[in-house]
């Protein structure tokens, strides 16, 4: 018989998702577990696994549409199967489902609120309890990362309680209700299994201890109602378990989630030996991480000797080292999610390509201890390296662009970022107008921007609208790198160590001084011999700096 699948709901504030991408084709054979598609929320893109096995027969929504979470995605069946009737009432089922729901149902729904018990320690009115929410299709417990609220304060709807750890991601939990927060039931780095007691919201001054006695009515009350079946014609997501199936060697059959899976293959365990607590004694994540292996001895045989009056010398048993892994899980700043999002974006939508030179550096040596003599100036070599880049820009505009899809801006500014270390990450303060600085004006901008970051004292407008970036790992030995263009830029330049070596000059092996650096170009703006013509005049600046004084 044909199964329909809907738009699923995989966020708590998910109302319609986006196909982003679909892995299987009509016709195409499917096993219970196998991945459909990728499926675009409003937080997350997510992989969609099939609860079903059989042939795709239909797919409802195309790559790049969106729909409304419950509305037809695609129908499974046999090879041949007749589902024109599926796909002609498919489209009204939802409709005629909701008229017929009486509207107490449809405005529970709509609200997610929780039922009150009609009887018996009943909860007082506006009163509402949260419990852990299902924030994925695969979600069996959540952690809770962080409280963003505490114990009275006042909560908006809307509001952010808290950030919630899944099985696949770290999420913002809204509240559905306005009140005050009277009670916590989970503290943060808890778990708990979807649906248990998370806070209590209500009017201020409420009895805590009697919300909680009749809560927990309440609170069994929609664990049993989670696992009733859906209304007809949907699928009811508590229900859904991703499980995956692994066979052992004597050909028993293992159930597994696949997160337990992957987290049993990164840590080497043999699921063989892992117990499930899960439904059907299914292993989930849990079993994985708490599995402790048991120490084994390995008895090594002893070799015979090839003369016959020697006795075999006894062996003892040889002890091999088992201990337990151990690993800490620490939560992500902002700051990380931001520049692990941006430089994801850049990576994966600019397509880079990367030019290496070597610039002779001992004019620059002689020339910066001459600037250095001169009373209270202090240059230092990435100061050079910045001078020479806003110099170069200037003759090579091409470089100093923007990709905007159906154009491309050339900046007839110059605006240099300078990435700086701080204890989260990575921030790129921007020196504006740079090719209208000196050295020594450099230099001063630079250290100041620096300090201040490192601080937090910076101002957010002091690190945007850079044109191009300069990233030096040369004071930590580094001799050559490439780096990720700090979008919007077209270009960026990683400037290495700069090293004694032997050279060759005027015909002969001499010692010098040699440095690195590569440019990262997007070559959608950027084609190879623009910047390899940008190097060479880089270069010039670099190893004649009299030049950049003019």
């Amino acid at each position: 018989m044909a199964e329909v699948i809907n738009m699923p709901r995989l966020s708590d504030t998910m109302e319609e998702g986006t196909v982003a991408k679909w892995l299987k084709k009509v016709g195409d054979q499917i096993e219970e577990g196998d991945i459909l598609a990728e499926i675009e929320t409003d937080k997350a893109t997510m992989e969609f696994e099939s609860f079903h096995s059989g042939t795709l027969l239909h797919i409802g929504i195309a790559e790049g549409d969106g729909a409304p979470v419950d509305a037809l995605l695609a129908i499974i069946g046999e090879q041949g199967e007749d589902i024109s009737g599926l796909l002609n009432g498919g489209a009204s089922a939802p409709e005629k489902e909701e008229e017929t729901q009486p509207e107490p149902q449809k405005e529970a729904a709509a609200t997610s609120s929780v039922p009150t018990p009609s009887s018996g320690g009943a909860i007082p009115e506006g009163v509402e309890i949260v419990t852990m929410p299902r924030l994925s299709d695969t979600m069996e417990e959540g952690t809770v990362a962080s409280w963003l609220k505490k114990v009275g304060d006042t909560i908006e709807e809307g509001d952010i309680l808290a950030e919630i750890e899944t099985d696949k991601a770290t999420m913002e939990f809204e509240s559905f209700y306005s009140g005050t927060l009277l009670h916590i039931g989970i503290q943060e780095g808890e778990g708990a299994p979807v649906d248990a007691l998370l806070a209590i919201i209500g009017p201020e001054g409420t009895d805590v201890q009697s919300v909680l006695s009749a809560g927990t009515a309440t609170v069994e009350s929609i664990s049993t109602t989670a696992g009733q079946p859906a209304v007809a014609g949907k699928e009811a997501a508590p229900e859904v378990k991703e499980t995956a199936v692994t066979a052992t060697a004597d050909g028993s059959r293992i159930f597994v989630s696949p997160l337990a899976r992957k987290i049993a293959m990164e840590k080497g365990i043999d699921l063989a030996r892992v117990k499930g607590t899960g439904d059907n004694g299914r292993i989930i994540k849990r079993d994985v991480e708490e599995f402790t292996p048991q120490p084994s001895t390995v008895e090594v045989p002893a070799v015979p000797t090839v003369e016959a009056s020697a006795a075999p010398a006894a062996v003892s048993p040889m002890q091999l080292p088992v201990g337990e892994e151990h690993s800490e899980e620490v939560k992500n700043s902002t700051m990380r999610k931001v520049i692990a999002k941006r430089l994801a974006e850049s990576k994966f939508s600019a397509p880079h390509y990367y030019l290496t030179i070597e610039v002779d550096m001992e004019n620059a040596k002689a020339s910066r201890v001459q600037i250095n003599n001169l009373p209270d100036t202090k240059v230092s070599f990435n100061d050079m390296v910045m001078k020479a880049c806003a110099m170069a820009l200037k003759k090579h505009p091409q470089v100093n662009t923007t990709w905007n899809g159906d154009t491309t801006r050339y900046n007839h500014h110059i605006h240099m970022g300078v990435a700086v270390a701080v204890d989260e990450g990575l921030v790129v303060p921007v020196l504006k107008f740079a090719d209208q600085m000196s050295l020594t004006q450099i230099g001063a901008a630079v250290k100041d921007l620096a300090g201040r970051a490192r601080t937090k004292k910076i101002k957010p407008d002091e690190m945007e609208g850079s044109t191009f970036t300069v990233s030096n790992l040369g004071m930590f030995g580094i001799l050559e790198f490439t780096s990720i263009i700090n979008q919007p830029n077209s270009a960026i330049l990683s400037v290495g160590a700069i090293v004694e070596k032997p050279v060759i000059r005027n015909g002969e092996i001499v010692p010098g001084s040699t440095m690195k650096v590569t440019l990262a170009c997007d070559h959608r703006t950027v084609d190879g011999a623009t910047g390899a013509q940008f190097l060479q005049t880089l270069r010039a600046f670099l190893e004649n700096p009299v030049t950049m004084l003019a």
